[in-house]
C-alpha cells in the first residue's frame, strides 16, 4: 500500500537557495526519520508556503532533492481572496490552541491584540506562535502559510479608520476596502456574522450567475473578524470601533469562551467564503 506522503514546509528564500538538493535541518531530519521513520528512497512533499508544491525524495539522514525544478514546481496556487484576517486578544492559556485552529481554518492572517480587559500569561511568544502554524500548515496540507504580525494594542486597529495597518496584507488586485466585523455581546439586537455578510455582499440575482461575475461582486480585499478578551471589550474600544468603521455582529445568544469565540466565529467567516467566492 502507498505511504501517505507527508509534507514539509521551507522558506522560498531557503528553496532558491539549495535548491534542487535541501540540506535538512536537525527537526526535519528527525521529523522524517525518526518519527515518519523514513529512510532513503521514501518521498514526501515540500511546500514553499507562497503557493508552491514539489515532490521530494529522501537520500539520507541529513539530505532530500526536488523532483522538479524549482521553477517548475507540480502545482502553484494563488494566494486565497479575500484574505481572512483574524484579529483575536491574547488569552491567558488558549492562545496557541487558536493559533493552531485558526491555521487549520483558513486564516491567512492572525493579529495577536493586547485588549484593555486582557489578562496575559507569561510572555508574548509570536516565535513560538509562527512555529505552531506551520506545523498546522503543514498537517493541513496548506500551500499558504498564514502571516503572524507582532502583537500589538487593539487599540491601534480599532481605531483605523480603513487604512495603515488595518488594509496591510490584503491580496494584490483585490477590489475594495476590508470588511472589518467586531463580535460583541450585551447591546441588544446585533446582525448575525452571516448577516452582516450577505448584507455587504448580496448574492448574485440569478443561480446561474457566477459569484463575481459583476463588477460590483468582486471579492474585498480582506475580511476581518475581531473577537474579545476573557473580560469582554472596554467602552473605549467599542467606541473607537464603531467611530472607525468596524460592524458590530453578534455570534449567537450564548456568551462563549473567548478563544471559542475566535475559532467559531472564524469557522463561519471561512464556511462563507467558500460558498461565496470558492476558497
Amino acid at each position: 500500500m502507498a505511504r501517505e506522503r507527508r509534507r514539509l514546509l521551507i522558506a522560498p528564500e531557503r528553496l532558491a537557495r539549495q535548491a534542487p538538493r535541501l540540506e535538512l535541518t536537525p527537526e526535519e531530519s528527525r521529523y522524517l526519520t525518526r518519527v515518519l521513520r523514513y529512510g532513503p528512497g521514501d518521498g514526501f512533499a515540500v511546500t514553499d508556503g507562497a503557493g508552491g508544491l514539489w515532490e521530494a525524495v529522501l537520500e539520507e539522514r541529513d539530505w532530500a532533492r526536488l523532483q522538479q525544478p524549482l521553477a517548475e514546481p507540480l502545482q502553484r496556487l494563488a494566494a486565497p481572496a479575500p484574505q481572512l484576517v483574524l484579529a483575536a486578544a491574547v488569552v491567558k492559556r488558549d492562545y496557541e490552541l487558536v493559533v493552531r485552529m485558526a491555521v487549520e481554518l483558513g486564516a491567512d492572517r492572525l493579529v495577536p491584540w493586547l485588549a484593555d480587559h486582557g489578562a496575559v500569561l507569561g510572555g508574548l511568544k509570536a516565535e513560538r506562535w509562527r512555529t505552531i502554524a506551520r506545523e498546522a500548515a503543514e498537517q493541513c496540507e496548506r500551500l499558504w502559510l498564514p502571516e503572524i504580525t507582532e502583537p500589538r494594542p487593539a487599540r491601534q486597529d480599532l481605531g483605523s479608520p480603513g487604512s495603515g495597518e488595518a488594509t496591510a496584507g490584503t491580496t494584490p488586485g483585490a477590489a475594495g476596502q476590508p470588511l472589518r466585523l467586531f463580535a460583541t455581546t450585551r447591546r441588544g439586537p446585533l446582525p448575525a456574522l452571516e448577516a452582516a455578510l450577505e448584507e455587504a455582499f448580496p448574492p448574485a440575482v440569478s443561480a446561474a450567475e457566477p459569484p463575481g461575475a459583476r463588477p460590483e461582486e468582486r471579492a474585498p480585499a480582506a475580511l476581518w473578524l475581531a473577537c474579545g478578551p476573557e473580560g469582554g471589550w472596554s467602552p473605549e474600544e467599542e467606541r473607537l470601533a464603531e467611530a472607525s468603521g468596524w460592524r458590530p455582529v453578534s455570534l449567537g445568544p450564548q456568551i462563549l469562551r473567548s478563544s471559542t469565540a475566535a475559532v467559531a466565529g472564524l469557522a463561519r467567516l471561512s464556511a462563507w467564503r467558500t460558498r461565496r467566492w470558492g476558497f
